[in-house]
C-alpha cells in the first residue's frame, strides 16, 4: 500500500471509525488502538468514509437509530460499506448498532424493539466453543474458560437485536436474554452487541438520555461500576487486538 492508497495519505495503518450518533463516541477505545492512526468519520453530520477497498480497518459504532432506517444520515451507506468490507476482507468491528448493521448487510435479520425487551447495564457474555480460536475474541474466551466462568461481564444498552445470523456467520457468544452477543463474518468482520469501549460515565449519560427512572439509573451505574475493572482491561485488549489485525493486513497489502 502506498501513501496515496491510504484514506489519510499516511503510511501508518488507519482505522476508519464511523460515528453514527453524536452521543455514541469511540470513548475508551481511542486510548488503546495502538500502532494505527484513527480517522473519525461523523456520518451523522454527513461525512463519508470512502470505499471499502481503500480502508485498512473499519469500526462502526452504535446509535439510537435502527439498522433498517433509510433516512438517518449514514445508515444506508454504512450498511453498504459493511457489506463491501466483509466481502473484501477489511478488518471490521461493529459495536451494538454497528453489529446490527453488519448482520443486516450480510444477510442476517434484526428486530426493532425485540420482544425480550431492553438489555441495559452489564451482561455476562457467555463464550461459545467457537470463540476459543477466534483471532479477536479468543483470548477473552480462553481466560474465561480458565477461570471457570466461561463468560466475561460487559456493558450493554440496546432494545433492537440480531435475531438471525447471516448464513456464513460464526456464532461466538450469547447472553441470558439475547443469543447473538458476538459473531464473525468470514475471517475478518466482527459484530458485538455489547459495548467494550464504554466507560461508566458514558453508560450513565446513555441511561439519562434514555429517561431511566432514578432507581433504574442508579442500579445500572452500580452494576457498571462493579464490573469496570474487568471491562476496562478486556475492552483495552479487544481494541489492541483489533489494531493488531489491521496492522497485519496493512503489511500483507503492502507486500502484495
Amino acid at each position: 500500500m502506498s501513501a496515496a492508497d491510504s484514506p489519510t495519505g499516511s503510511l501508518t495503518p488507519v482505522v476508519t471509525v464511523v460515528q453514527l450518533d453524536a452521543a455514541v463516541p469511540l470513548d475508551r477505545f481511542a486510548d488503546h488502538l495502538d500502532g494505527v492512526d484513527v480517522r473519525l468519520v461523523r456520518a451523522y453530520a454527513g461525512e463519508e468514509p470512502g470505499d471499502a477497498d481503500r480502508l485498512d480497518g473499519l469500526i462502526v459504532l452504535g446509535g439510537n437509530m435502527s439498522a433498517h432506517d433509510e433516512h438517518e444520515p449514514g445508515i444506508p451507506a454504512t450498511r453498504a460499506l459493511l457489506a463491501d468490507a466483509a466481502r473484501t476482507g477489511v478488518p471490521t468491528l461493529g459495536i451494538c448498532l454497528g453489529a446490527q448493521l453488519l448482520a443486516v448487510a450480510t444477510g442476517g435479520r434484526v428486530d426493532v424493539a425485540a420482544p425480550p425487551g431492553r438489555e441495559a447495564g452489564v451482561v455476562d457474555v457467555r463464550w461459545r466453543p467457537e470463540a476459543a480460536a477466534d483471532p479477536l475474541l479468543g483470548p477473552l474466551a480462553a481466560d474465561a474458560e480458565r477461570a471457570g466462568t466461561r463468560s466475561t461481564p460487559m456493558p450493554t444498552m440496546h432494545a433492537d437485536a440480531v435475531v438471525d445470523l447471516p448464513r456464513d456467520a460464526t456464532w461466538l457468544a450469547a447472553s441470558r436474554v439475547y443469543p447473538y452477543q458476538a459473531f464473525r463474518i468470514g475471517d475478518s468482520a466482527w459484530g458485538v452487541q455489547f459495548h467494550p469501549e464504554a466507560s461508566p460515565e458514558l453508560m450513565d449519560a446513555w441511561s439519562a438520555d434514555a429517561g431511566d427512572a432514578p432507581e433504574e439509573r442508579a442500579a445500572i451505574a452500580e452494576a457498571v461500576a462493579a464490573a469496570d475493572d474487568v471491562v476496562r482491561a478486556e475492552g483495552a485488549r479487544i481494541a489492541r487486538a483489533f489494531a493488531g489485525l489491521v496492522a497485519v493486513r496493512s503489511v500483507e497489502r503492502t507486500a502484495a
